[in-house]
């Protein structure tokens, strides 16, 4: 039996589709507007959530749940047949001219927009106030990339993949992915997106990670991943 399911009451297509799959199984979806108050009817029962970052946040600590999310620095420490670029752990306040261009990310999810930057003083702008020692990931540039595909993943195996970006041969994407999580999935939550993109020059490599509770379906099937929306989301 399905636990319930948690939605922000402003949804959209995604989202959408996600509450029709779950209904379809005999699930119940909560659409929730005030979600930062605690309602009791739903408070003790099993619940899955899935939503953007502050809801999940939020009602993850209302009903007293753990919501399952990737090692976002894991990527730094993959080999390079993974990557297929060099991506390193840095403060932002260690990156010098010499380093640019390099595409830089935050660990810590949108303190500001990742991408690539021309220049030092192209990335100190867009980094603000925010202080010198600020964890950031730099990465050398992967040119062109002609494809980018989503994969939801539950125990080691996928639930759906599909191209979100670009054409490229999806068959090829989908058996890289499953060569992945044979030599990684010990180092991956039960449930996780794994985004890859593809390269003429390199072929399919790991873009990054997402989590299941708060990544968009882009393409893939919502009857398909219900189970790691599922497990994204585990009482306490």
């Amino acid at each position: 039996m399905l636990p319930v399911l948690l939605i922000p009451e402003k949804t959209d297509v995604e989202l959408e589709a996600v509450a029709s799959a779950w209904t379809n199984r005999g699930g119940d979806v909560r659409r929730l507007g005030k979600y930062w108050v605690r309602e009791e009817a739903i408070a003790g029962r099993p619940v899955a959530i899935y939503g953007n970052q502050a809801f999940a946040f939020v009602l993850a600590q209302l009903y007293g749940a753990e919501l399952l999310s990737p090692d976002d620095t894991l990527i730094t420490r993959l080999d390079t047949r993974w990557t297929q670029r060099t991506i390193t752990l840095r403060d932002a306040g260690d990156l010098r001219e010499t380093d640019f261009p390099v595409f830089v990310k935050p660990v810590i999810p949108k303190i500001f927009r990742p991408g690539i930057f021309p220049t030092l003083t192209d990335f100190q702008n867009v980094l603000g106030t925010l202080p010198p020692e600020e964890a950031v990931m730099a990465s050398s540039i992967v040119t062109p990339i002609t494809a980018e595909a989503r994969c939801f993943v539950h125990n080691g195996q996928m639930l759906d993949i599909a191209l979100y970006e670009g054409t490229a041969d999806l068959a090829t994407g989908s058996a890289f992915v499953k060569d992945f999580l044979q030599h990684h999935v010990a180092d991956l939550p039960a449930a996780v997106v794994v985004d890859i993109a593809c390269s003429p020059q390199t072929g399919w490599f790991v873009l990054e990670f997402n989590a299941c509770w708060g990544a968009g379906l882009n393409s893939c099937n919502a009857a398909k991943v219900i189970e790691g929306i599922v497990a994204a989301t585990v009482s306490v």
